[in-house]
């Protein structure tokens, strides 16, 4: 019986591998690929295929942060349980945004003054750990939540984490038209490089299952992780 949710890893990239459009926080896909000809005419697909991922999803408050989500006014209710991981790029402002999106929301810290411990509200769960335990935390949500299949939406340190430690399960990726470029701009997985033969148990084998060409010469990659 697993013990841990299902995981899908689910992103949109560059045809380089770049999650973001550069390394300063100020550049992001989401803003920025709108503004770039030749890609805003098949940007909608990705937005429309994230409208059926998974109704948990895990998310990191620096890349949230990154989006505005401490600046952006309370939005209505969703039907999606967010899980975000953070330390302190989350206010309290942030926090309460994503108290009034979410259907649950847990957050997922190791600092005990974190600014969500001020906030009241129904649906706001605090897991409070002593040190980053991803193997923990998806069990926990499981046992406590129900939460049964989750999307990853994290940075590439906590995607390279979760792939290390063997919590992916499928790769889900649309794949931009564009090259970036930029050894400091964040990728898929980034983390630690590997050195040795022996790290080489950490790498992810993928088998395809499905690859849609889009529109505007944009691609869908469905894998799932094999080992």
């Amino acid at each position: 019986m697993n013990t841990r949710p299902i995981t899908t890893l689910f992103m949109l990239m560059s045809a380089d591998g770049k999650i973001s459009t550069g390394a300063a926080d100020t550049l992001d896909m989401d803003a920025d690929l709108p503004h770039i000809p030749g890609m805003a005419e098949g940007l909608q697909q990705y937005y429309d295929i994230e409208q059926t991922t998974d109704l948990w999803s895990l998310c990191s408050g620096r890349v949230q942060a990154k989006v505005g989500a401490n600046e952006k006014p309370l939005p209505g209710k969703t039907p999606v349980s967010f899980v975000l991981i953070d330390n302190h790029h989350l206010t309290e402002a942030g926090v309460r945004y994503f108290c009034a999106k979410s259907k649950t929301f847990v957050l997922v810290t190791t600092n005990p003054a974190h600014p969500a411990f001020s906030v009241e509200a129904d649906n706001l769960h605090i897991l409070r750990q002593n040190r980053l335990d991803l193997g923990e935390m998806l069990a926990r949500l499981k046992a406590d939540f129900g939460c049964e299949r989750l999307t990853v939406q994290t940075g590439g340190t906590l995607n390279g984490l979760l792939l290390r430690e063997k919590l992916l399960d499928h790769v889900d990726i649309v794949v931009a038209p564009l090259l970036v470029g930029g050894k400091g701009t964040s990728t898929l997985i980034d983390g630690p490089d590997i050195t040795t033969r022996e790290e080489l148990t950490g790498l992810g084998v993928l088998e395809l299952v499905d690859c849609q060409v889009l529109e505007g010469s944009y691609l869908r990659l469905r894998y799932q992780v094999v080992s």
